[in-house]
């Protein structure tokens, strides 16, 4: 099979997906569960129209700033025409519908432009981020296929070694500044397309590439927008690295509406006081972190200038399970600014489950992940001995498995994995038609708990860390969450040694 060749070559069409084995009448019980316990979120949502119609659409609106990148803000026109000048400049370098492209570099308004054109030919956009050494460029380039790697910047010498290793040319983003603007309609031809591939670390250490479909991606961005309330006065900061799933929401959210993407580069994200001063200088509205950079954030701010991040409206918490201790800290130390717990697996289009923390929640050993995000199915399923898969019930823990818009393709030229993980939905007629298994032990949560006055998903880890001492089942995350709320210990983690008895 050619690894350059046209991607739907190289994913599972849904009807070679396994059938996921249920017990006797479990997948009506499964599907009334999900009902009863509001595990299922249907909205009407326009899916079919490109980011970048939403952006010409802002640019024929007014002189709005899309992206301010440093001391650069590019207005919606300007943003519109830089991509479709890359456009092509892709198309001069072969790209065609269907293929791989390679994006990476620094930081900046050239990555998004670079997005929307890939968007704009109809061909999918793989992240390669300028801090990875070469082997794993090799990788993510060499497994995805990619023709071409553009690099924004002066590329690290990591990034083109890895490139010339997995045979993909590398031409600099500045070429499409020479190029006039591609005058042709997105190539979007169908809901299914593929639209981005990232790359997940693997268990075997050989990481895998997830496909993620149009419809997918787009709904994603709505639910971010539904739940958070966002508008066109919204700005987001993008602080990502490229290899992060959540840089793909951060880049293109606020394009929708009207807002702006804020450009926050890596030496002042990683300087709490210089981020919490670029919050209040450029009015950055909504932000994500993982909750280490939270906690890092917390511990300097006695630093930060008096009324720091007073237009700060949202953190949001995703990439690590969130403590309850640092969920304190952040209600005590900014209360004005909401605390969002996110959940989600590159494999699904980023976060599938949104709670916003409160008070109530802090009495938790666990925070609750929350409830599906719109269009999206959650299942909790546990496994007999017979290996039949069995739906559970409030207070029950059980596996988290995933339907709807949201699941992606499976993973780029690997069936016998995305056999591993992707099923044909035995419980609902979605339009992927896939479920997605997610190694993630959860409890749903009864109404009442943490404040919710419906059930919700508690994250428990993964299924794998669940042990058995004298026959009594232990989840090592409780244990750890536990000692975490002692306020000695800023990190926890539990690990199972067995020695031998005589």
């Amino acid at each position: 099979m050619n690894a350059r060749g046209p991607v739907a070559e190289r994913l599972l069409d849904r009807s070679a997906l396994p059938a996921l084995p249920i017990a006797p009448d479990e997948a009506e019980r499964a599907r009334v569960l999900a009902a009863r316990h509001g595990m299922t979120a249907e909205r009407e949502i326009e899916l079919a129209a490109p980011v970048i119609t939403r952006v010409e659409r802002f640019a024929a609106a007014g002189d709005a700033v899309a992206v301010a990148d440093g001391p650069v803000g590019l207005t919606y026109a300007r943003l519109a025409a830089e991509a479709r000048r890359m456009a092509s400049y892709l198309l001069e370098q072969g790209v065609e519908e269907g293929t791989v492209v390679g994006v990476g570099g620094e930081r900046g308004w050239r990555i998004v432009a670079a997005f929307l054109a890939v968007e704009l030919v109809g061909a999918l956009y793989v992240p390669a981020d300028e801090t990875w050494p070469a082997a794993r460029v090799r990788d993510v380039l060499g497994q995805a296929g990619a023709a071409v790697l553009v690099v924004a910047g002066e590329p690290a010498a990591a990034l083109t070694a890895g490139a010339a290793e997995a045979g993909c040319a590398v031409v600099p983003a500045e070429g499409a500044d020479a190029c006039e603007p591609w005058p042709g309609e997105p190539r979007l031809h169908s809901l299914d397309q593929p639209r981005y591939v990232l790359f997940t670390s693997g268990s075997t250490g050989r990481p895998k590439g997830a496909v993620v479909e149009h419809q997918g991606m787009i709904n994603h961005l709505y639910a971010k927008i539904t739940d958070l309330g966002m508008t066109g006065a919204d700005v987001l900061a993008q602080t990502a690295p490229l290899g992060f799933d959540i840089s793909v929401w951060q880049m293109l959210c606020p394009l929708l509406l009207g807002g702006r993407v804020e450009i926050v580069g890596d030496e002042v994200a990683h300087d709490p006081v210089a981020f919490a001063r670029a919050v209040d200088e450029r009015g950055i509205t909504v932000v994500e972190l993982v909750p280490t950079m939270v906690r890092h954030l917390l511990d300097d701010l006695a630093d930060a200038p008096d009324g720091a991040f007073g237009a700060l409206r949202w953190m949001i918490a995703t990439g690590e399970e969130l403590p309850a201790e640092l969920s304190r800290r952040w209600l005590a130390a900014l209360p004005h600014a909401g605390l969002l717990n996110a959940y989600g697996p590159t494999e699904c289009s980023d976060d599938v489950t949104h709670h916003r923390v409160t008070a109530a929640d802090l009495d938790l050993l666990r925070l609750p992940i929350g409830t599906p995000i719109v269009n999206s199915q959650l299942y909790v399923l546990r496994e007999d001995d017979d290996g039949a898969w069995h739906a559970c019930g409030i207070d029950e823990t059980g596996e988290l498995f995933v339907g709807g818009v949201c699941v992606g393709r499976g993973y780029l030229g690997n069936h016998e994995r995305t056999r591993e993980a992707f099923f044909q939905d035995p419980f609902a007629d979605t339009p992927t038609g896939r479920l997605y298994r997610t190694g993630d032990a959860v409890r749903l949560l009864p109404p009442g708990a943490g404040g919710e006055d419906r059930p919700t998903l508690q994250y428990l880890g993964r299924v794998d860390r669940q042990v058995k001492i004298s026959g009594v089942r232990m989840e090592l995350g409780e244990i750890e969450a536990v000692l975490q709320r002692h306020p000695g210990v800023g990190a926890a983690a539990v690990v199972v040694h067995e020695f031998p008895v005589g």
